[in-house]
């Protein structure tokens, strides 16, 4: 198995074979976390509860993490095929979705309709997704052997970045694209998906045909195959791969709970105006999180440290808004007035969380890549985002069981320009004690579990041996 990647003229490439497709697949999957802009609509067309609808959501995060799990293999074998598949299932379960809102607007409490949007974007774009988030990771670490974190980060930042850019169009076109209406909902909703269904596709193939391992660089064949992924694991300590699929299980789940819970968090701080500014804001932030903490670690001894310093930021904010009550006492509903220092502290909470989780992506499989090599690096990855997948499942459904279960006494009406809103500001601190909790869990579990990788230790090593010959 030759890597080459140095010579040969290949440099001149890397954007156009690694960056760019990455890019390209990476912000088309990525809209993925706009979910939140339509469940609503999505539930009053069809005549079902958001909650209900809320599932699809949870079963595209589930299905990404677990076919890249299981279809780590096909990817690291060949990442043409990975990506044709990804850009067919993607693009495919987005027309299904816009496909079943039309059947669910025609057939009111359909339970077709919503296991077809279950179906349609939950599994069929669920392995879209894990296919197409895992085809690039390993080809631009290839392209940028000595900047890893920067090429992840880039990647992966293109991912936290589809938010930011796709949320304002997505909002013009369910109006713009609506001409009539069912419980008082456009049917932009289901057009909306039909438009972005070609659009992605066409983003998605594009990359897919520009995708390219670097010249000189071939897969291992039958007889130079190495161990399996699981021996390869099993050769280092056990401890340490537990400790990094438990800290990054646990990196997820807070961030999606609180995520989960921003938009209601930040009126009532009182800055309902400014709603769709502030989730802007802080997915450049996520994206930011996912290109700066891997930019960072590219230049520590253990990528390790990166995570430590997340779980140590997230935690200290979060202890600070639970002790000052800040989502609580930041703004009072019956003067009208805030208290600007509580604000500030929760703002810099929701943004520093969705930096730290975007963050906690991109740098697992460089984190990765020092414990277990290059090797098996696609099947690897896949294997720890089965972390994700069942991150997914927990993280936002345990904040929503906490706010709308536990504390739903605690919720209250509130009129804000204008409108009605439930709030539940003691409900949201509790889910903020939890994870609290949980970001303890996870920076015993960086400092204790995972150990400092080869490369690390050889880093020190020499830094002692050059003191030592002073």
């Amino acid at each position: 198995m030759g890597n080459n990647a140095k010579q040969g003229g290949w440099r001149e490439n890397k954007w156009l074979r690694g960056a760019i497709p990455a890019l390209l697949l990476h912000m088309s999957i990525g809209t993925v976390y706009c979910w939140s802009l339509f469940s609503q609509e999505i539930a009053s067309y069809i005549g079902w509860s958001k909650s209900s609808t809320e599932w699809a959501f949870s079963f595209a995060i589930f299905f990404l993490g677990m076919s890249a799990a299981f279809l780590g293999n096909i990817v690291e074998k060949d990442i043409h095929k990975s990506s044709l598949l990804a850009t067919f299932c993607f693009s495919i379960g987005m027309a299904g979705t816009g496909f079943f809102i039309w059947y669910g607007g025609l057939h009111q409490k359909s339970v077709v309709a919503l296991v077809g949007i279950y179906l349609s974007y939950g599994f069929i774009m669920g392995v879209g997704l894990g296919t197409g988030y895992l085809s690039p990771v390993k080809t631009l670490m290839l392209w940028f052997e000595d900047h890893k974190g920067l090429a992840t980060g880039l990647a992966v930042a293109g991912f936290g970045a589809a938010k930011a850019i796709a949320s304002p169009i997505m909002t013009s076109m369910l109006d713009g694209l609506s001409v009539n209406k069912i419980n008082e909902v456009g049917d932009g909703v289901y057009k909306m998906f039909y438009v972005l269904a070609a659009v992605y596709f066409v983003m998605m193939f594009v990359g897919h045909l520009l995708l390219k391992k670097p010249a000189g660089w071939h897969e291992p064949t039958a007889a130079e195959k190495g161990p399996s992924k699981f021996e390869v694991i099993k050769s280092k300590p056990i401890g340490t791969y537990i400790g990094i699929w438990v800290m990054f299980y646990l990196n997820i789940t807070c961030g999606l709970a609180l995520i989960s819970q921003e938009k209601m968090i930040v009126k009532c701080i009182g800055l309902a105006a400014m709603a769709g500014v502030m989730s802007t804001i802080s997915a450049v932030f996520n994206a930011g999180g996912r290109l700066g903490f891997s930019a960072l670690a590219d230049g520590m001894k253990d990528r390790n440290t990166v995570y430590k310093i997340i779980f140590v930021i997230s935690l200290g904010l979060t202890v600070l808004t639970v002790i000052t009550k800040g989502i609580h006492n930041a703004y009072d509903f019956d003067t009208n007035t805030q208290n600007m220092v509580l604000v500030i502290l929760v703002l810099a909470l929701i943004f520093m969380v969705n930096a730290g989780y975007g963050g906690g992506f991109s740098n697992v499989p460089n984190l990765l890549a020092d414990h277990y090599g290059m090797s098996n690096i696609s099947a690897i990855h896949g294997l720890t985002l089965s972390a994700w997948a069942i991150a997914g499942l927990t993280g936002n459904q345990m904040a929503s069981y906490i706010v709308n279960k536990v504390y739903a006494s605690k919720a209250y009406e509130v009129v804000i320009d204008g409108h009605n809103y439930t709030v539940n500001p003691e409900g949201y601190q509790a889910v903020l004690v939890v994870t609290a909790v949980l970001y303890v869990v996870a920076l015993v579990m960086s400092l204790v579990l995972v150990r400092p990788s080869a490369k690390a230790l050889e880093a020190k090593a020499a830094k002692k041996a050059a003191k030592a010959g002073k």
